[in-house]
C-alpha cells in the first residue's frame, strides 16, 4: 500500500496550527492588558466603524475599528499600550465617539485591513445623504487640477470596477465634477456605451465613455440614494441627495429620464461656494447697482429677477439677502431646495407633499417677517400673495420665468394679478443671463472690424446714457485656451443684466394691458442698459468675447 503525501494539506494544517497558537497567545495576553480579546477572523467588520480610522493610521498603529453602535465604537489592537493606538482613541473621542479597546491577533488585523480595499468613500445616511470622507475627496480634488487629470482618475476608477464597489465610481464622478467646478453631471446611454459629460461654465464637455454593464449598476445606485423607485423604468423620476463636506452640504438634484437604450441621468450640483457671491461681484453695472441698493433700503415693495433656468437668478437673490441682512430685521425664505445656508435667516424648503411655495408663503406672512424671499413664483395664487405682501409693509424678492425685463408685467397679468395693483408693488423688474469670462491667462487682443464693428457700434448707438459708452471701441479680446482653463479659453461666469423701473409711464402701460414691447417703449428715458448693451460693454472691456455673447443672446438688430 502506497501512502501519498499531500504537501498542500500539510502546509494548510501547519498554517492553521500557527494561527491557533497566535490566537491562544493573544487570548492569554488579554488578561495582562486587562482588555477584552476578540477573534477578528470570526467577527464581522462593520465598514461604518472601519472608515472612521484612516487606513494608513490603522496600519501604523496595528489597530482597526470593527464595531459601531450609536456612538459606541470598538477598536481592536495588537498592542493596546502603543501610543499610536492611544492617538486613534483620542481622535475618536474628539469626534464624539465612545471608544472601547480590545486586543486581537495580527492575522485578525490583516482580515480587517482587507476590507479597506472594498470600502467606499461614503455611506448612505437614513436621511438620504451621501457622506463622503473629506480626506478622500480632498485627495481627488488635490490631484484633479485640470479636466484631463479628472478624466484620467475616472478612467482608472471605472477600469478597476471589479475591485471597487459601484459607490466608488459614483463618488469619483461627483468628486471630479466638484474639482473642476462643474454645475451638472450628464450620464447618457447610447447603444454600445454610455457618455459622461460635465457642464463647465454653462457648456457641456465630454469627459468619458464607459460600458453599459457598469452603467446599469450605477443607475441603480443613483436611484437608491436619491429616493427613487428601482422598478420604474418607463417613467421619469426626480430625487435628491446631499454630500457632506467641510465647506458645507452640497445638495444634488437628480433627474432620471427613460430613453431609447436606457434611462439617462442628470445630476445638478448645488455647490454653496458657487452661490455665495457678493452683490458687487455679480457683474451688475454700477448705475443699476446703485438703484438696486436704494430699492433694497426701502421697507416694502418687490424686486423681481427673471430669466431661464441656469441664468443665475438664485445667486442674485442670495446676494440681495446678504445685502439686507442685519439683526434688526426678520427674513424668511421659501426655497427649492435651500442651496446656501445664511446664519440669522429663517430658511424653509418647499416640497411636493403639501408644503409648496403657496402654502409656505401663506405661513411665512403669519411669522411677522420684514423681508420675504420666494425662490420662484409659479402660479397665480403665489403671485397674488407675493404682490399683496409687497403692498402691506414687506420687502419681497423673487424670480419669474420670462425672456426679458419687459415680459415680467404681462406675465404677472397672465397669472391673474390685477394690473392696477402691480405698479404699487413692483419696484424693479430685472432680467439676466450668464456669459463665460475669458481666461485671463490666455485671452488674445483683436481689432474690432468688419461685421463685429458694425454690430458693436450699432449697439452703442442705442445707449441712452452716453456716459456709459466706452471711449475705446477699437479692440476686444478672443478666447485661446490653455491648461488653466481646460483648453476652453474661458474660466468662470459673470452676469449680464437689464432692468425696468416702475415710473408713471410704465404704470400707465401696465394698467392698459400693454405687451412687453410696449412696456419697453414706455421705459425709454430711464437710461439703463439692456442685456445686449451690457454684454457688448463687457466685450469691449475684455470680460467676455463677442462669440460668447452671441451664444447667449442675439445681438443682431
Amino acid at each position: 500500500m502506497t501512502i501519498q503525501f499531500d504537501e498542500d494539506k500539510a502546509r494548510q494544517r501547519y498554517s492553521d496550527m500557527l494561527h491557533k497558537e497566535e490566537e491562544d497567545a493573544v487570548q492569554m495576553l488579554s488578561a495582562k492588558y486587562n482588555v477584552e480579546y476578540v477573534n477578528l477572523l470570526n467577527t464581522p467588520v462593520n465598514t461604518d466603524a472601519l472608515r472612521l480610522v484612516n487606513e494608513s493610521a490603522s496600519r501604523e498603529a496595528k489597530a482597526a475599528a470593527y464595531s459601531l453602535l450609536d456612538k459606541k465604537i470598538k477598536v481592536a489592537a495588537r498592542n493596546p499600550d502603543d501610543p499610536k493606538v492611544a492617538a486613534i482613541l483620542t481622535d475618536l473621542r474628539t469626534k464624539g465617539y465612545d471608544p472601547e479597546l480590545t486586543i486581537c491577533s495580527s492575522q485578525g488585523l490583516e482580515k480587517a485591513w482587507k476590507a479597506y480595499k472594498d470600502l467606499s468613500f461614503s455611506y448612505e445616511s437614513k436621511a438620504g445623504s451621501l457622506e463622503i470622507s473629506s480626506e478622500e475627496v480632498a485627495a481627488i480634488i488635490d490631484k484633479a487640477k485640470s479636466l484631463p487629470t479628472v478624466i484620467s482618475i475616472l478612467e482608472n476608477t471605472v477600469s478597476a470596477k471589479k475591485s471597487y464597489r459601484i459607490s466608488r465610481i459614483l463618488e469619483t464622478i461627483v468628486a471630479g465634477a466638484l474639482a473642476v467646478d462643474a454645475s451638472d453631471v450628464h450620464l447618457e446611454p447610447e447603444e454600445t456605451y454610455v457618455r459622461l459629460r460635465y457642464r463647465l461654465d454653462g457648456v457641456l464637455q465630454e469627459v468619458l465613455q464607459f460600458d453599459n454593464e457598469t452603467y446599469g449598476l450605477l443607475l441603480s445606485r443613483v436611484k437608491l440614494i436619491s429616493g427613487m423607485k428601482l422598478n420604474i423604468k418607463k417613467d421619469s423620476q426626480d430625487g435628491r441627495f446631499s454630500i457632506r463636506l467641510p465647506i458645507g452640504d452640497i445638495e444634488v438634484r437628480v433627474s432620471v429620464l427613460p430613453g431609447a437604450y436606457n434611462e439617462s441621468i442628470v445630476m445638478r450640483l448645488l455647490n454653496p461656494k458657487s452661490i455665495s457671491v457678493p452683490l458687487e461681484e455679480l457683474g451688475i453695472h454700477p448705475k443699476l447697482l446703485d438703484i438696486l441698493k436704494k430699492e433694497m433700503d426701502r421697507p416694502d415693495g418687490m424686486i423681481l429677477t427673471t430669466g431661464p433656468t441656469g441664468s443665475g437668478k438664485t445667486t442674485t437673490l442670495y446676494a440681495f439677502l446678504k445685502r439686507v441682512h442685519n439683526p434688526g430685521v426678520k427674513i424668511i425664505t421659501l426655497e427649492d431646495p435651500i442651496e446656501y445656508h445664511l446664519p440669522g435667516i429663517v430658511q424653509t424648503q418647499v416640497n411636493d407633499k403639501g408644503y409648496d411655495f403657496l402654502e409656505g408663503l401663506r405661513a411665512a406672512v403669519r411669522q411677522d417677517p420684514d423681508i420675504i424671499m420666494i425662490g420662484e413664483i409659479r402660479d397665480g395664487e403665489t403671485a397674488n400673495i407675493a404682490i399683496n405682501s409687497a403692498l402691506t409693509g414687506h420687502l419681497v424678492f423673487s424670480t419669474l420665468h420670462t425672456n426679458d425685463a419687459g415680459g415680467t408685467f404681462p406675465r404677472l397679468v397672465d397669472l391673474g394679478v390685477n394690473p392696477n395693483i402691480i405698479p404699487s408693488a413692483l419696484r424693479v423688474s430685472m432680467a439676466q443671463r450668464l456669459v463665460r469670462k475669458l481666461c485671463q491667462y490666455c485671452k488674445k487682443e483683436a481689432a474690432v472690424e468688419g461685421e463685429a464693428a458694425r454690430e458693436i457700434e450699432g449697439t452703442m448707438a442705442t445707449i441712452e446714457d452716453k456716459n456709459l459708452v466706452p471711449a475705446d471701441r477699437t479692440k476686444m479680446w478672443t478666447a485661446v485656451g490653455c491648461d488653466k482653463c481646460n483648453k476652453t479659453g474661458y474660466k468662470g461666469r459673470v452676469g449680464i443684466y437689464e432692468a425696468i423701473l416702475m415710473n408713471i409711464d410704465v404704470e400707465k402701460a401696465v394698467q392698459s394691458g400693454a405687451s412687453d414691447r410696449e412696456i419697453w417703449q414706455a421705459a425709454k428715458g430711464q437710461g439703463l442698459l439692456t442685456m445686449k448693451q451690457d454684454g457688448v460693454i463687457k466685450v469691449l472691456s475684455g470680460t467676455t468675447s463677442l462669440d460668447e455673447l452671441q451664444r447667449v443672446i442675439s445681438i443682431e438688430d
